[in-house]
């Protein structure tokens, strides 16, 4: 990694369901398997469950997601119990408290932490959409809208898991430059430290965050601000096959007068391989990573492309 960084230093935001904790409306729970066991390592948890926390008990009837008058209502099946005001004003507060996460996991579906497609019915129990929001999640991400967010049903599929992670570690290494005290320096280094992890993920991105560097008009606060959100939005789209493989030939050139005719054939080899699905993203990165501890090159090194977290986690394994 480019930067050093404890697990005491990442807090995440979890669902406590997700990680064990009997609290749901039937008294059980809904671990998450990736969180309780892989990501746990390296990150600590600060649980939330909205629900208990406004006062329901446990167990307790179930609540949804009831739509009257063009307003959303969290409620019993009934319309009786509602929770609405209670669950966004908890959710305030909490957003409010935790500007110091690094990412948040939510639970899916739930209609006060699911992150989208809630269920929303009509006022008789009738299904009427799949889009809703839940009522404290909202809250979470409207105040927070760099913060890396996740279902925990999502992160069962390896692309929005390894996503979702490189974002929680390029959002905590931008807390601690933030917290030491920004300068242009500063600034124009983080970029570097990213410029190939944004050229995965999407090109324009690439060149309107330089361009924005590159302007001295524009106040430092304020290029900042538009900076992270930049980066962070762009950190938000999936990285391609086609992306992943533009940046690993961009940065094969950095070996071309090092390596023999064999070494440039290995290389090329082992990205085309990856390109025709035929190997994992891991194995030209691990040739990459070889070639440079034998022809150093302080600019790659301090690339997050190459390790945007810690390798443990062998996200980059399964595409």
């Amino acid at each position: 990694m480019i930067f050093s960084v404890n697990k005491e230093e990442i807090k995440i935001g979890i669902s406590s369901c997700l990680i064990g904790q009997k609290v749901r409306f039937d008294s059980s729970n809904k671990p998450s398997r990736f969180c309780i066991d892989e990501l746990s390592d390296h990150v600590e948890y600060e649980p939330y469950c909205p629900e208990v926390a406004i006062g329901l008990p446990i167990p307790r009837p179930t609540i949804r997601q009831i739509k009257k008058d063009d307003l959303i209502h969290v409620a019993r099946p009934d319309g009786s119990g509602d929770v609405t005001e209670e669950l966004k004003q908890y959710g305030k507060s909490i957003a409010e408290q935790t500007k110091h996460l690094s990412g948040y996991v939510f639970c899916a579906k739930s209609p006060s932490c699911g992150m989208e497609r809630v269920k929303i019915y009509t006022p008789e129990g009738n299904s009427l959409t799949s889009d809703g929001v839940g009522a404290y999640a909202k809250e979470i991400m409207e105040a927070n809208p760099l913060l890396p967010c996740e279902e925990n049903g999502r992160l069962n599929d390896m692309h929005i898991r390894e996503n979702f992670v490189a974002r929680i570690y390029a959002y905590k290494h931008w807390q601690k430059v933030s917290e030491s005290g920004l300068t242009i320096h500063k600034l124009t280094t983080f970029h570097s430290h990213y410029k190939y992890t944004v050229m995965s993920h999407n090109l324009v991105a690439y060149k309107k965050l330089g361009q924005l560097l590159a302007d001295v008009d524009i106040p430092l606060a304020e290029k900042a601000e538009q900076y992270i959100s930049g980066l962070m939005d762009a950190l938000k789209i999936q990285a391609t096959r086609k992306n992943h493989v533009n940046t690993l030939t961009h940065i094969q050139g950095y070996f071309s007068k090092h390596l023999t005719a064999e070494q440039r054939k290995e290389l090329c080899e082992q990205i085309d391989g990856y390109r025709l699905g035929l190997l994992p993203l891991i194995a030209p990165l691990t040739l990459i990573n070889h070639y440079l501890m034998q022809y150093p090159k302080e600019y790659l090194k301090g690339q997050s492309y190459l390790s945007p977290y810690p390798d443990s986690l062998r996200l980059r394994y399964a595409y």
